[in-house]
């Protein structure tokens, strides 16, 4: 089992930035996906980015460009520096963590984070 620990939501003004955490620990794999999802209320939880032990990266149309996904392995967390925002990436972000697609998924207790004028 992996425990997540989120940090860094808050509150911003549009165009402004935040910088999420998810610091990682447990029966880390030497394989795996990290990453963030995120759900905005009435809506169904999307997927923001993911990092793959290999180095590769995805991101949702809808940030690319604005958002960027990294890692500190040496600290087993992951970031998502988030700039440009917008109010409709007003949501509760998620970090998860997954051995592979076929494993279930271990899950933050979520960060919120609110953009509005």
């Amino acid at each position: 089992q992996v425990q997540l620990v989120e940090s860094g939501g808050g509150s911003v003004q549009p165009g402004g930035s935040l910088r999420l955490s998810c610091a990682a620990s447990g029966s880390i794999s030497s394989t795996y996906f990290m990453g963030w999802y995120r759900q905005a209320p009435g809506k169904q939880r999307e997927l923001v980015a993911t990092i793959r032990s290999s180095g590769s990266m995805d991101y949702a149309n809808s940030v690319k460009g604005r958002f960027t996904i990294s890692r500190d392995n040496a600290k087993s967390t992951v970031y998502l520096q988030m700039n440009s925002l917008k109010p409709e990436d007003t949501a509760v972000y998620y970090c998860y963590y997954r051995r592979s697609i076929f494993s279930d998924t271990n899950w933050g207790q979520g960060t919120q984070v609110t953009v509005s004028v």
